[in-house]
C-alpha cells in the first residue's frame, strides 16, 4: 500500500503531527526514528542536515588561500550532511527512497528556512546522478494545536506554490557563501601577503553588526568633553518642600545634539542666573494630566534575549540556551527562534487553558506568587481577542514566545528566572493599561523658570503582575495650591560636562541589529528590511560569539568592545573601496531582491549572477590594491620608540619610528596588537603570555613577546619568547628567586616553586646543585596557565576545568584538568568522567601525560 512520507523540521513536530493525525487517520506505530500507520510515515530533521558546499576541484583548504585561487565561483554547489546529524539524514534519506513512499509533505517551518532544510535533504537523498521523482506538497501552519494541524493537510499548498520560496532560499544560502567565503579567503590572503596566515573573516550579517560596533568606538575615542551648567533650586510651599531645575521655555532642537533646555554653556551665565533669583520667591503654576502605559508586547527571542541581557547580566547565546532547553527538556515554553511578537487569532482557547494552568498547578518557588494574578485574570475576563496580541498577519514562520500548558517541575535557578521573564509577560499582556497622573510643576522666579516633574500610579494595572503596586520615588510631590507663592530656600549651580555614547552591551547590540534597517537612506531598502534586520533572532546571537570569538570583539564586564583586529578590517574594507560590506543595505538590497524571486517577479538565475559579480569585484579589488598603506585614522603612540626615544606612528600594517629605523609589524604571529599592549611592549620590552596567535598553517597557540636588540642591524627586533630549555639557560649557575613569591610546596621534594623560563619549577631542579626535576609548563598546549591554577594545583593536586587546550593532533579545543600524578612524578591531564550508560563499577578518571 502506498504511503505519504511527512518530514517535520523538529521531532517535537512530528511528535505534534502525529498527536493531531491519530483521530482522523488511525493509531500511528513508533519506530526508532519515525511513526508510522497505514497512510503515513511521520519523520523529522533536526533543523539543517545538509549544508551547500563547492565542488571538490573549488575547494582550498585553510592555510593554503591564496590570490592565486581567487574567485571562488563554481558553477554548481554540491552538498554535504552536517557532521552531528549523519545518522539522523542516513535516516530520514532511507524513508524518502522506501518503495512504498509515493509522495512527499514538507511540513519543515513555514518561512524560507524550513522550505530550504526539506528541499536540500530531497536533492541529497537523490544524489548527484537521479532525482528523487515523487510529488510534493506543503504543510503550511502559523498554529500548532491539533485542530490547526488537520485544517493545514486539508488545505496542503502544491509544489507549484511553493517553487518562487525554494528559490528565495537557496539563493540566499549560495549569495551567503559566494560573499562569505571570497571576501574572508581575499581579505586574508590581502593580509597575509607578509607571510603568515592572518584569517580575516567577512560575512553580510556579521561584518555590519561589527561595523555598527566600530562606528561607536569612533564615536567614542573622538568625543571632546564640553563643560556645562545646571542650576537646581529648592523652593518651600505651605505643605513642605520639593526641588526644581532651571530651564529655558523658550529652548529649541537643533543639529547639536548635546543642547538641552536645562544647560548653560558658560559659568558665568549660570552664575549671572543663580544670582538673580537667589533669596527670591517664585510663583507656581501646575498641570496635571492623566497618562497611561500600556504592557510590553509578548516576547520574540531577541526582546527576550535583550531583557535577559539587562535584567541578569546572561549573553544572548546563554538565553537561546536556556530558551531551547525550557522547550526542548522541560516542555513548558512555545518555540523560542521566533521573530514574532503575536500569537495566531485562533489561539485564544489556549491562552486561556494557559491561565488556568498557572492559576492552579503548585508552581515552585518564586512562580507561586504568579498564580493570584492568573485567577484575577480569569476572574475579570481579562482574555480577549484583542488585535494586539493575536492577529495572523503578524505572525510569521512561529509565533511569540509563551508558556506551554505544561507546569515546570525542575528548573535550574537560571531556567526559572528565564521561564518567570516570559509568564509575567504573558500574563502581563492581558492586564489594563496603568493609570498614572502626571504633573509639571513651573516656579517663576522674576523671568527665569524652574521645573519640577511628578508621576502618581493611580491603578497598576498590568504592572500588579511585576509587583508594583506602590508609588515610584519621583511621586511624592507635595501639594500646591494655583498661583502659591513660594519661598526660595537655595539655588546650586552644578558643573558637569558632557559624555560620549554608551558602548553597546548584548541588549543594545540585539536592538541595533534588529533595527539597522532604520540606518538605511532608501524608501524600498528600507521597507525590505523593516521586519528582518541583521540577522534573524535565531542567529543574531550566533553573529555576537562568532565576532567575539575571531577576536574582533571582547567581553568587558556586560560592555562589547571592537579590537583593534576589527578597527583593521574597517580600515581595510574602507581603504579597498568595499564598502557595501560594512553597511545593512547590502542586507536590506538582498531582502529584497529575494523578496522579488519569493514573488516570481525577479529570476533566481539574474540575482545570483549580480552576487557572483559582487563577489568577483571584492577579490579584484584586493588584488589590484598597490600603494603601501590603506589610508586612515591611526593613532601615534605616547610611548617613545626604544632605539632613539622619538616618536612612534601606526600605519596599515606597522608601528614605525619617525626619527630612525625601528619598526615592528602590528601582527605578530596573526595576531592585532592592542594600543596599550603596544604601549606597554615598547616600555617593558616583553609581554605575555597572549592568546590568538596563529602558525602558517592557521593553527591556533599562545606566546610571549620580547623586544631585542640586534648588533648586527643596531636596532631592536620582535621575536616570539617559547623559553629555553631550562638546562641550557640554568648552565649550573644558582638561580635568585628572592624577588618572588612562592607558588606552593614542590609535590616531590616540598621545595618551592616558582615562576622561571617558560615553566613552574621547583627551586632545587635549577642552579647548581640540583637535586630534584619537578616543573610544568606556563603555557600547556595553547592553554595559559595561571599563578592562581598553578597554586590551586600544589595545594589540591588538581586545577579547575581548563577549557582552551588544543590538541596537536586534531587541532580541536578540548577541555582537562591538570593533575599530579604521584606514580608517574608529574602533571597529567585529568579528564571529566563519562556518566556510564548502566549501573557500573565507578570509572577511573583517565590519565594522560601533560
Amino acid at each position: 500500500m502506498s504511503k505519504s512520507l511527512i518530514i517535520a523540521e523538529k521531532p517535537s513536530v512530528a511528535q505534534d503531527i502525529v498527536r493531531a493525525l491519530t483521530p482522523v487517520a488511525g493509531k500511528f506505530e513508533k519506530a526508532a526514528d519515525h511513526f508510522e500507520n497505514e497512510r503515513y510515515i511521520v519523520t523529522s530533521a533536526v533543523g539543517h542536515l545538509v549544508e551547500i558546499k563547492a565542488p571538490e576541484e573549488f575547494d582550498v583548504k585553510r592555510g593554503k588561500w591564496s590570490f592565486a585561487h581567487l574567485p571562488v565561483v563554481p558553477p554548481h554547489f554540491d552538498l554535504a550532511p552536517i557532521d552531528k546529524a549523519k545518522s539522523r539524514l542516513s535516516a530520514v534519506v532511507k524513508l524518502v527512497k522506501r518503495k512504498d513512499v509515493t509522495d512527499l509533505i514538507n511540513a519543515c517551518d513555514a518561512g524560507r528556512e524550513g522550505e530550504l532544510i526539506f528541499r536540500l535533504i530531497v536533492q541529497y537523498a537523490g544524489g548527484a546522478k537521479q532525482v528523487i521523482d515523487k510529488p510534493v506538497r506543503r504543510l503550511w501552519l502559523q498554529s500548532m494545536t491539533p485542530q490547526a494541524i488537520r485544517d493545514g493537510f486539508a488545505a496542503l499548498r502544491s509544489d507549484e506554490q511553493m517553487l518562487g520560496l525554494a528559490d528565495a532560499a537557496r539563493s540566499r544560502s549560495e549569495a551567503d557563501w559566494l560573499v562569505g567565503i571570497n571576501g574572508t579567503r581575499a581579505m586574508t590572503a590581502f593580509n597575509s601577503r607578509d607571510g603568515g596566515f592572518f584569517l580575516t573573516t567577512v560575512g553580510r550579517v556579521q561584518t555590519p553588526t561589527l561595523s555598527i560596533v566600530v562606528e561607536r568606538e569612533e564615536k567614542i575615542r573622538k568625543h571632546i568633553p564640553r563643560d556645562y551648567w545646571e542650576i537646581k533650586a529648592g523652593f518651600g510651599a505651605a505643605a513642605g518642600d520639593y526641588d526644581a531645575k532651571w530651564f529655558d521655555p523658550k529652548f529649541k532642537k537643533n543639529d547639536d545634539a548635546d543642547r538641552r533646555a536645562d544647560r548653560l554653556w558658560t559659568e558665568a551665565e549660570a552664575k549671572a542666573i543663580a544670582d538673580a533669583v537667589r533669596g527670591q520667591p517664585g510663583t507656581v503654576t501646575e498641570e496635571a494630566k492623566p497618562s497611561t502605559q500600556a504592557s510590553p508586547g509578548l516576547y520574540d527571542l531577541t526582546t527576550l534575549q535583550r531583557e535577559a541581557n539587562g535584567r541578569f547580566g546572561y549573553s544572548a547565546k546563554t538565553t537561546l540556551s536556556l530558551a531551547q532547553a525550557l522547550y526542548e527538556k522541560h516542555k513548558v515554553l512555545t518555540y523560542p527562534r521566533t521573530d514574532s511578537r503575536h500569537l495566531p487569532e485562533d489561539y485564544l482557547a489556549v491562552v486561556k487553558d494557559t491561565f488556568k494552568m498557572i492559576a492552579e498547578e503548585d508552581l515552585p518557588g518564586p512562580l507561586q506568587a504568579l498564580a493570584e494574578h492568573a485567577r484575577k485574570g480569569i476572574k475579570e475576563g481579562y482574555v480577549k481577542p484583542t488585535k494586539r496580541v493575536f492577529d495572523n498577519t503578524k505572525v510569521s514562520d512561529h509565533f511569540a514566545i509563551i508558556p506551554t500548558l505544561q507546569p515546570p517541575k525542575s528548573l535550574s535557578e537560571a531556567e526559572a528566572k528565564l521561564y518567570d521573564l516570559v509568564v509575567k509577560r504573558f500574563l502581563a499582556v492581558f492586564f489594563p493599561s496603568a493609570e498614572y497622573m502626571v504633573t509639571t510643576r513651573i516656579t517663576k522666579v522674576g523671568e527665569h523658570s524652574f521645573q519640577t516633574n511628578g508621576k502618581v500610579l493611580v491603578n497598576p494595572g498590568w504592572l500588579a503582575v511585576y509587583g508594583k503596586e506602590a508609588q515610584d520615588e519621583d511621586a511624592n510631590l507635595v501639594p500646591v495650591q494655583p498661583n502659591e507663592t513660594v519661598s526660595n530656600e537655595g539655588v546650586n549651580i552644578v558643573a558637569l560636562a558632557t559624555r560620549p555614547p554608551a558602548r553597546y552591551t548584548e541588549a543594545t547590540l540585539l536592538s541595533a541589529m534588529e533595527g539597522a534597517g532604520k540606518l538605511i537612506d532608501d524608501d524600498e531598502l528600507r521597507e525590505a528590511m523593516a521586519e528582518k534586520g541583521l540577522g534573524t533572532p535565531a542567529t543574531r546571537a550566533q553573529v555576537i560569539e562568532g565576532l567575539i570569538l575571531e577576536k574582533y570583539m571582547l567581553r568587558e564586564g556586560r560592555e562589547l568592545m571592537p579590537t583593534a583586529k576589527a578597527f583593521q578590517l574597517m580600515t581595510l574594507l574602507r581603504g579597498l573601496g568595499v564598502e557595501d560590506l560594512t553597511k545593512p543595505e547590502l542586507t536590506g538590497n538582498w531582502e529584497y531582491q529575494l523578496a522579488e524571486i519569493e514573488h516570481g517577479r525577479l529570476s533566481r538565475d539574474a540575482f545570483m549572477k549580480d552576487i557572483a559579480k559582487m563577489a568577483e569585484r571584492i577579490v579584484k579589488k584586493a588584488k589590484e590594491y598597490d600603494r603601501d598603506t590603506i589610508p586612515g585614522d591611526y593613532a601615534t603612540l605616547k610611548a617613545p620608540c626604544p632605539n632613539c626615544g622619538g616618536v612612534v606612528k601606526e600605519n596599515y600594517r606597522r608601528f614605525t619610528c619617525e626619527a630612525c629605523d625601528f619598526s615592528i609589524t602590528k601582527i605578530p604571529g596573526s595576531r592585532s596588537f592592542e594600543l596599550a599592549e603596544v604601549e606597554r611592549f615598547l616600555v617593558d620590552k616583553k609581554i605575555g603570555p597572549l592568546e590568538g596567535f596563529r602558525s602558517k598553517a592557521g593553527w591556533p597557540f599562545t606566546a610571549e613577546l620580547k623586544l631585542v636588540f640586534d648588533d648586527e642591524i643596531k636596532n631592536w627586533k620582535l621575536e616570539f619568547d617559547f623559553g629555553e630549555d631550562d638546562k641550557t639557560k640554568d648552565d649550573g649557575e644558582p638561580v635568585d628567586f628572592s624577588g618572588q613569591q612562592s607558588l606552593g610546596p614542590c609535590p616531590k621534594c616540598q621545595g618551592h616553586v616558582y615562576e622561571h623560563g617558560s615553566n613552574y619549577v621547583c627551586e632545587h631542579s635549577v642552579g647548581a646543585h640540583v637535586t630534584c626535576d619537578f616543573k610544568t609548563g606556563k603555557i600547556i598546549l595553547t592553554q595559559p596557565v595561571s599563578h592562581e591554577q598553578v597554586h590551586k594545583l600544589l595545594a589540591t593536586g588538581k586545577t579547575d576545568l581548563l577549557e582552551n587546550f588544543v590538541s596537536n593532533k586534531t587541532k580541536r579545543k578540548f577541555k582537562a584538568f591538570l593533575a599530579y600524578d604521584k606514580k608517574e612524578g608529574k602533571v597529567s591531564f585529568e579528564f571529566e568522567p563519562r556518566a556510564a550508560k548502566v549501573p557500573a563499577k565507578k570509572a577511573a578518571a583517565k590519565k594522560a601525560a601533560a
